[in-house]
């Protein structure tokens, strides 16, 4: 060979003796925008800043601007660090005041004499900071709350004890005790509808309803015949485990009617699944439902809302388009069909329009919060790449596999390269080494060696191929052969379960340096102990499902951020302690006119906290290594001052963060 390696890694004239085609082009701000996204998924509310942060944009594209690196250094100075889970109340507030504004423009562009009401389902995140400001900004809408359990019911009638004109919405299967609690709530003024899953819990709700004298406002789950699409399509349909069927519909109005309680039944429900991607099975259910209503209506119950369930998609790829992860319709269309629908099965029967409620909380709480953790490290093939000395050549007598890489490698002086048939000669030859290795016939220096050669080559072939206009496929693979692994400071199973579960894509990308071109490619990998807690599966700037996240070199003088979007809806209430991680700091933050405040700061687990979760005694295990260390003393096997050391460390570590803090966080 003629030049090192790093000369043919990093001089460009290398690649001009290839005939290759140089492309030499400053990065900038909108190709990190292209690269991640940011407008796609984003919906105006983040954007990338002349400076290459990342900013959040509350309001939408034309309002004040916040941002998320300043935020974090902020916090950092306060004592605050990473993870954080930043919640943004003005996006909540925007959120429900766009969906009140679909329904509006639909209700009147479609005659609809009706009203609407969104009711949110506090088991999309129950965390009583985000349900109380659902709650507020919800009330000033008319909106109001669903409950799905016992807890919930207890949590939403404190909750409403200043707003008792908020409906709330009772699902869920329900005991003799809850049923008695809902219809004595009727006599604290509360606009609470319990619905009936079975026709036990009608039985109940007309027992107690005559016990205590009341008459109830009461609602019905239809189990319908359309069935749901994407993950949650089992959970649709006459097979689901909620809801009444024909049947029992008509046995409930007959129950109702001998009661004469028929006047009671104020509201029909149905559940059409969740994250729906496809627009056409949300008119199917909807044009079921609108039947159903009109059929009971005649039967002559009052019936004076319709409540669509959830389903209401979120688009996080920003792919528009059908796949689990994305949504092919809009906000707006998918208003429009649902007021049109209704109406118009309504109008054929001459019946009067409903008061439309949905139960979309992904759509109302996804975007609102962002998950933010710093990288502590990485590994990857980049220390295995001979970058700084030619390597040497063989001698005659090393094994043949090694003089097969060598080859390979040097193939790369050729005027016409051979970039496929290279990287096949190399897998090859490394295969080759390593069955030697395995038979005892390798050192482990010849080992070495091997690996330098096989991913030196494997670099070249990676770089040649961004010169191409078109990979060949057999190269395709190069990106996740040489991914690197980014080691970030957070638990996947406490903050992104579903990533983990159903390979749920959530938006990732750095807060900062997007001025810069991310030169890396890696995966993310949570700091968990011998588990799959890593991220492999990220959005592409095509918008499809990619194995490997573009990021920048680590400087290890400064912190690396990564942020997690649209984390609002299921993830906090989903996550576990593994490893006995806790919940992130999670601070609110919000737009005071051009500038922003921390409005909140909730602390995230202490360490003394999650082990009591577990039956530990933190006191009583702080009290045991006291003795210990005096016992130490007294036998001199350690110093008053090392037991003091080692007691303050213990005191610290138990009343500190689940998570790593690393010095460069720190101001």
């Amino acid at each position: 060979m003629t030049s090192t390696i790093q000369s043919m890694i990093t001089d460009s004239q290398a690649f001009q003796t290839l005939d290759l085609p140089i492309q030499c082009s400053e990065w900038t701000t909108s190709d990190s925008e292209s690269l991640y996204r940011t407008n796609d998924w984003g919906q105006g509310y983040f954007t990338i800043d002349d400076s290459g942060h990342l900013v959040a944009q509350p309001h939408g594209s034309t309002g004040p601007q916040i941002n998320l690196y300043e935020v974090i250094q902020a916090l950092s100075e306060h004592g605050i660090h990473s993870p954080i889970l930043l919640r943004f109340s003005d996006i909540l507030d925007n959120r429900l005041c766009a969906i009140q504004n679909a329904f509006a423009c639909s209700i009147s562009e479609n005659n609809y004499t009706g009203n609407y009401l969104a009711a949110y389902p506090i088991k999309v995140n129950q965390q009583h900071q985000v349900v109380e400001e659902v709650a507020q900004y919800g009330h000033q809408l008319g909106f109001g709350l669903e409950v799905g359990s016992k807890p919930e019911l207890l949590a939403v009638m404190a909750q409403t004890v200043k707003t008792p004109d908020q409906l709330i919405i009772c699902n869920g299967f329900k005991d003799a005790q809850y049923i008695e609690a809902v219809i004595l709530a009727h006599k604290l003024g509360r606009q609470i509808i319990p619905v009936v899953e079975n026709i036990n819990e009608l039985d109940l709700i007309i027992e107690f309803a005559e016990k205590h004298s009341v008459r109830p406002r009461i609602g019905v789950r239809a189990k319908l015949a359309t069935t749901g699409s994407g993950r949650w399509a089992s959970s649709v349909g006459l097979k689901s485990k909620f809801g009444l069927t024909t049947s029992e519909l008509l046995r409930a109005v007959e129950t109702l009617e001998n009661h004469n309680l028929l006047s009671c039944l104020d509201l029909l429900h149905c559940h059409s699944g969740s994250q729906h991607q496809d627009i056409s099975t949300i008119k199917q259910t909807i044009t079921e439902l609108s039947h159903v209503f009109v059929q009971l209506r005649k039967k002559g119950a009052k019936l004076t809302y319709i409540d669509v369930g959830g389903g209401l998609g979120v688009d996080y790829q920003g792919a528009r388009s059908d796949r689990d992860s994305s949504m092919n319709y809009t906000l707006e269309e998918y208003a429009s069909d649902i007021v049109y629908r209704i109406g118009s099965v309504c109008d054929a029967a001459n019946i009067e329009h409903p008061t439309i409620i949905t139960e979309c909380g992904r759509a109302m709480v996804a975007y609102s919060s962002v998950l933010i953790f710093d990288i502590i490290g990485s590994t990857g093939p980049d220390d295995l790449i001979d970058q700084d000395h030619q390597p040497i050549e063989p001698s005659k007598n090393e094994p043949q596999p090694l003089h097969d890489l060598y080859a390979a490698l040097s193939a790369f002086n050729d005027s016409n390269p051979r970039l496929v048939e290279i990287f096949h000669d190399t897998v090859r030859a490394r295969e080759e080494a390593l069955t030697l290795f395995t038979l005892g016939y390798l050192s482990l220096e010849q080992r070495a060696q091997s690996e330098r050669l096989f991913w030196t080559t494997c670099s070249m072939i990676q770089l040649a191929c961004k010169h191409l206009n078109e990979v060949p496929e057999p190269l395709l693979q190069l990106n996740d052969l040489m991914s690197e692994t980014y080691f970030a400071n957070f638990s996947l199973f406490q903050s992104l379960p579903d990533s983990w579960a159903i390979d749920q894509l959530f938006p990732i990308m750095p807060i900062h340096r997007l001025d810069e071109e991310p030169t890396k490619r890696a995966i993310l990998a949570d700091i968990t102990c011998d588990s799959d807690g890593k991220i492999n599966s990220f959005i592409s700037p095509q918008g499809d499902p990619d194995q490997t996240l573009q990021l920048h070199q680590l400087n290890k003088n400064q912190p690396y951020f990564i942020g997690t979007f649209m984390v609002g809806a299921y993830q906090e209430t989903l996550g576990d302690l593994h490893n006995l991680f806790g919940d992130p700091h999670a601070v609110h933050i919000k737009l005071d006119g051009d500038n922003w405040s921390i409005e909140k700061i909730v602390r995230g687990n202490s360490i003394s906290e999650v082990l009591s979760y577990v039956q530990f005694n933190p006191t009583q295990l702080a009290r045991s290594l006291e003795r210990e260390c005096e016992k130490a003393v007294q036998h001199k096997l350690m110093t008053v001052n090392e037991s003091r050391i080692l007691n303050q460390f213990y005191q610290s570590g138990l009343a500190g963060y689940t998570y790593l803090e690393s010095k460069q966080q720190h101001p």
